[in-house]
């Protein structure tokens, strides 16, 4: 009799988790990140080439059936940190994974725990997450992430559903419908689901497919230098965009097919920016400001444009408070749910960001480089903590056309400034600070402007007191000026 009561009890309380109080039916949601993709490539942010291309039409419509938040930002330049991020909702140096695809510890609750906890059933599929580290690594590294718990059986079963990662480039866009179906098929019938979908578009490598895009056509920013190798890279770039926007397409075909589209909340987000000049790797704008474009019909506003202050650190109680669940200790971003729901609430007035050590080159020796920053509505403060680290794009120092064009430019004096100053100034400046207002491609480093000063100060002084908070292991940004000045 006692086993049955305690049987009673144990569904009565799952019953209650699943339909709270309220009487509202628990939303379904889907995360679906792109990568390396920086908020000006999507049609509805002012995206002249992919207007002129048609080439983000789905993701358009998309964009005005919810909100589009215009200054959301990623905690990391890089996607292994900024993705942990996302689920732990706290910064990467406040989870000690600042090394490009250092999980976060075991014991590091993920919001995906807590939904599961609640019901939910919970799955990770699409692009590699790098919830688990890098897909290849050392065996003596494997070993010991699965002897941590932060790889392997033991990490899987946090998951109703783990794939670490299928490729979904241009040869597979048309198996995403199926994917996408065989997925939703696990789910038990009435169980809400929360699914992590993540596309490999637009990373590099591409092919050299740009059919119907004309790199003599395309606007280029003025921080680029205008070479005929950095135009065709671009359009290679964008054409990937292009496959982005069909599969993102099939993804909402199969939602809207099985009648799913209403009660389901749909996050789409860049997990960091393009892998293009000044971009990935770096905390300059187009490294960290990506596309954040929410659904949830009957809740959302349709067509609501937000320039709110968004960290991807938000993502995780923001997702538990949709689902009517409270953050795990520790988390520390902030939800953002009663902003998309238009009711007013206290707002963010910066976010901050970081850079570590990246598989591959960030500068030209051996990608290690370390910065900060902080971004507010108008200004952008950078801390460089290896000015002598010369600026090398991310994935493009091997054999890229467009880098090499530049290199060989740069060798020739043929270069122009400020292009010369912005690729091959060595030492970088400590210091980066931008007017945002007036310098949006962030081309006049003002830094140490005696009009400014009070600025700088401000800006540098909350710098030291989040990492502080955080913990980080950097000479905090007022200690290293004072050496400088020594």
């Amino acid at each position: 009799m006692k086993h049955l009561l305690l049987g009673v009890l144990l569904l009565t309380f799952a019953e209650i988790l699943i339909c709270p109080a309220s009487g509202g039916e628990k939303p379904n949601i889907l995360l679906v990140l792109s990568d390396d993709h920086s908020l000006p490539h999507v049609g509805v942010y002012g995206c002249t080439n992919c207007e002129e291309f048609s080439l983000t039409p789905k993701l358009d419509r998309f964009a005005e059936e919810g909100i589009r938040f215009n200054r959301a930002y990623t905690a990391a330049p890089q996607c292994a940190p900024s993705r942990t991020s996302m689920f732990a909702g706290r910064s990467p140096i406040g989870l000690r994974a600042t090394r490009f695809a250092q999980p976060a510890s075991a014991e590091t609750p993920f919001f995906t725990d807590l939904l599961r906890d609640a019901g939910y059933w919970t799955g990770l599929d699409g692009r590699h997450q790098h919830l688990d580290g890098k897909k290849m690594d050392a065996d003596h590294i494997s070993e010991m992430l699965v002897q941590e718990n932060m790889r392997g059986k033991t990490f899987e079963s946090r998951f109703d559903h783990f794939v670490q990662g299928i490729r979904t480039k241009a040869e597979a866009i048309q198996d995403i419908p199926g994917i996408f179906s065989g997925i939703l098929d696990q789910v038990p019938e009435a169980q809400p689901f929360f699914l992590y979908f993540g596309f490999s578009q637009p990373h590099r490598k591409w092919g050299d497919d740009h059919e119907g895009i004309d790199p003599a056509k395309l606007q280029l920013p003025p921080d680029w230098p205008d070479l005929p190798e950095v135009r065709l890279d671009y359009a290679r770039y964008l054409a990937e965009v292009r496959d982005l926007d069909t599969g993102f397409g099939h993804l909402m075909q199969v939602l809207e097919d099985r009648g799913l589209s209403q009660n389901t909340l749909v996050i789409f987000m860049g997990d960091n920016g393009e892998a293009l000049l000044r971009g990935k790797g770096t905390l300059y704008q187009r490294g960290i400001n990506v596309p954040l474009l929410i659904r949830w019909p009957e809740k959302i506003e349709a067509g609501v444009v937000s320039e709110s202050l968004i960290s991807g650190v938000d993502l995780a109680p923001t997702i538990l408070d949709a689902a009517e669940l409270s953050p795990a200790p520790g988390m520390t971003g902030m939800s953002f749910l009663t902003l998309m729901l238009g009711q007013p609430m206290d707002e963010r007035t910066e976010v901050y960001a970081e850079r570590g050590w990246h598989w591959g080159p960030i500068t030209r020796s051996d990608g290690f480089d370390l910065s900060r920053s902080i971004t507010t509505e108008r200004f952008h403060f950078i801390y460089n903590a290896l000015p002598d680290r010369s600026y090398t794009p991310v994935d493009m120092a091997s054999k890229n056309i467009a880098w090499t064009a530049i290199k060989d430019a740069e060798a020739s004096v043929s270069l122009p400034e400020p292009h010369h100053h912005l690729y091959f100034r060595n030492p970088r400046p400590l210091f980066e600070l931008y007017d945002l207002k007036k310098d949006p491609f962030q081309l006049n480093n003002l830094s140490g402007k005696a009009r400014l000063e009070t600025t700088e100060i401000e800006l540098r002084e909350k710098l030291d007191r989040w990492m502080i908070r955080e913990g980080d292991y950097l000479p905090l940004p007022s200690h290293a000026r004072v050496v400088l000045r020594k």
